[in-house]
């Protein structure tokens, strides 16, 4: 908790600002200002009182000065300083002076000096905070996340989220730049648009002006930059706030930011190197890192194989074996009607872990079970003494040629560890994906931070539709305006789920950071692709008619992508969550506690809108 005072000042404490314009920032001063007099503003951070000589660390965005209130220098001054405490908002007037060489502070840039108070003027004083913010790290109090979230205007006081405000400021304009350079157009779209549910859930906006309609807030602009390339406007992008009503994972955010951009005859090629020259710019100003183009590419069949991911984390090794073919007709029965079934039997190699134990391995049994969802896990143990492998069936379930085979297969030696799963594509690669994301977090594989290594890379090749069992029907895997890959085409009515799409997305050591492709731009084959969707000639009309109408104008070819802005600024800043690079994010339940949103409104509100609220029932309601 924060220090408390034991007789804050009352409000007639408060003083006019009786100084002049502030002459440096509080992260500004160096010995060669020694001599000067200067005019400082901003917060308390720390006080300190030795002897009758009060120390107070001033703080604002950009930093942290020491301010000296001795009675010797002005008696007055000293006696407004003893009044100061936390997060009380000054004004401080005196002259630059070195610090003794053992007061330095090599931590802080501004360590080698102080400013000696002549004059205060306190313009604000604060309430004890329910958590300290201090620039000083060792100082600040663990507060939970729920309360800093719920004061808000507090926690951006900390000197890392401005730091990572900063940095996203800094991504947006040299976004703006880059994109200039190229002839982009930045166009902004409507906010309040046309509901096109296709995806997940829109949010709704209810219209006065036409009773019983609603406009939708966009889950992203792709019909809106579409139409720009019809228009002729040739290169658009936008850096623009989406919106998705759905069910909130980690790290998940109901409203987002994405750079969207948009080109007309495009090709792949020409979207690879455009985001390619845009990804080194950001790296270099942001991070002063040169990273190397052009990035590494992998078709989605490739990672799903051998990642068991279709954003596969690429800093380390564990790629995953195909053992089918080693292990069929081993007399096990579970691998034996999987693999007849068309299913698969794979395996991971995880160096060094041979020698661990029972109690470690039924742990990592049940997280199989339960966490990732297999069925359940089949390993063999390889000491590092080189003794005889220690599979976890016995010998009678599976002979020793056929474990003996598996281990030949993965290129398996003494002190390793193979992991086995077995069922269906793309089931069980996922599931081996994840436990291969598992045992990397186990081995401290996953470097943390911000220092990198940065391993870019583009996966391609995505299937067009995937099936979703429940609706007994195909869903886009990207979304409706996806164009087939050519030599494709005539799949798309025998055998939708083998067509390829013209999709890639952006991936940065295993998290997407952007997704695109080429467009249809032509109204016979989106409605040919609708057709495959389910969505006929009437619910196409109904739903996008505009863009069908559009595409009969003219329309060129055309493609772009859309970047994830507030994750790619998580992974450039180090932070752990979403919520530390957007300034008022909203939680896990979609609510934001600063402001207690969302809230109930005014029932005259609703009356203007021609709504009328029906609750749930509660438990017990009848």
């Amino acid at each position: 908790m924060a220090e408390a005072s034991a007789a804050s000042p009352s409000p007639t404490s408060v003083q006019h600002d009786t100084h002049s314009t502030r002459t440096h920032t509080c992260g500004d001063l160096r010995p060669e200002h020694v001599g000067e007099h200067v005019v400082l503003k901003g917060w308390v951070d720390t006080r300190r009182d030795l002897g009758g000589v009060i120390f107070i660390d001033l703080r604002d965005r950009y930093g942290l000065t020491q301010i000296v209130f001795s009675p010797q220098d002005d008696a007055e001054a000293h006696d407004a300083g003893n009044t100061l405490r936390s997060e009380y908002v000054v004004s401080v007037e005196g002259i630059v002076q070195e610090r003794s060489e053992d007061t330095v502070n090599p931590k802080l840039p501004t360590g080698g000096v102080e400013v000696r108070v002549q004059d205060v003027n306190i313009l604000n004083t604060a309430d004890v905070p329910p958590f300290t913010v201090s620039a000083h790290e060792e100082k600040r109090t663990r507060a939970n996340e729920d309360l800093r979230l719920q004061h808000r205007f507090l926690d951006l006081r900390r000197q890392q989220l401005q730091e990572n405000l900063r940095l996203r400021h800094r991504f947006y304009q040299t976004t703006r730049r880059y994109l200039d350079t190229q002839d982009f157009l930045e166009i902004e779209t409507p906010v309040l648009m046309k509901s096109t549910p296709e995806g997940a859930r829109d949010f709704l906006v209810p219209s006065r002006l036409h009773p019983g309609k609603f406009y939708a807030l966009p889950q992203s602009p792709q019909t809106y930059k579409q139409i720009c390339m019809v228009a002729g406007l040739d290169r658009y992008f936008q850096i623009v706030k989406c919106f998705r009503d759905e069910d909130l994972r980690a790290d998940r955010q109901p409203e987002f930011t994405q750079v969207d951009i948009e080109m007309s005859f495009a090709t792949e090629e020409q979207v690879y190197s455009l985001m390619e020259g845009h990804m080194a710019a950001l790296w270099k100003e942001l991070m002063d890192t040169d990273i190397p183009t052009p990035f590494p590419r992998m078709t989605y069949e490739t990672a799903m194989r051998t990642y068991g991911s279709d954003k596969p984390d690429t800093r380390f090794d564990l790629k995953i074996h195909n053992v089918s073919d080693a292990i069929a007709g081993s007399g096990f029965r579970v691998f034996d009607n999987i693999i007849d079934g068309g299913g698969h039997v794979i395996a991971i190699v995880v160096p060094g872990e041979g020698d661990q134990g029972r109690g470690y391995m039924d742990r990592l049994d049940a997280h199989v079970r339960k966490t990732i969802g297999a069925g359940g896990l089949v390993y063999v143990r390889l000491p590092s003494d080189g003794s005889a492998p220690q599979p976890s069936v016995k010998e009678h379930v599976i002979p020793t040629e056929y474990i003996d085979e598996v281990l030949t297969t993965v290129d398996a030696g003494a002190g390793d560890l193979v992991l086995v799963l077995a069922g269906t594509y793309p089931t069980v690669f996922e599931q081996m994906g994840a436990l291969r994301l598992h045992m990397a977090r186990e081995l401290d594989l996953l470097p943390g931070g911000n220092e990198g290594p940065w391993e870019f890379l583009w996966v391609t090749d995505f299937p067009l539709l995937e099936w979703d069992a429940d609706a007994q029907r195909y869903h886009a895997m990207h979304h409706p305006f996806t164009s087939p890959h050519p030599e494709d085409m005539a799949k798309l009515d025998t055998a939708p789920g083998e067509v390829r799409a013209r999709a890639y997305d952006l991936v940065l050591n295993g998290t997407e950071i952007g997704g695109g492709s080429i467009r249809i731009h032509n109204a016979d084959v989106q409605q040919h692709m609708f057709n495959a969707l389910g969505i006929d000639e009437a619910e196409a009309q109904k739903r996008f008619g505009f863009l069908l109408k559009a595409f009969r104008f003219g329309a060129p070819p055309h493609g772009g992508i859309a970047l994830g802005l507030d994750r790619l600024v998580m992974l450039m800043a180090g932070a752990s969550s979403l919520r530390d690079v957007i300034a008022f994010p909203k939680t896990q339940s979609a609510a934001e506690p600063m402001v207690k949103s969302p809230d109930v409104v005014d029932p005259e509100q609703l009356r203007d809108l021609h709504i009328r609220t029906v609750l749930p029932k509660t438990d017990g309601a009848g």
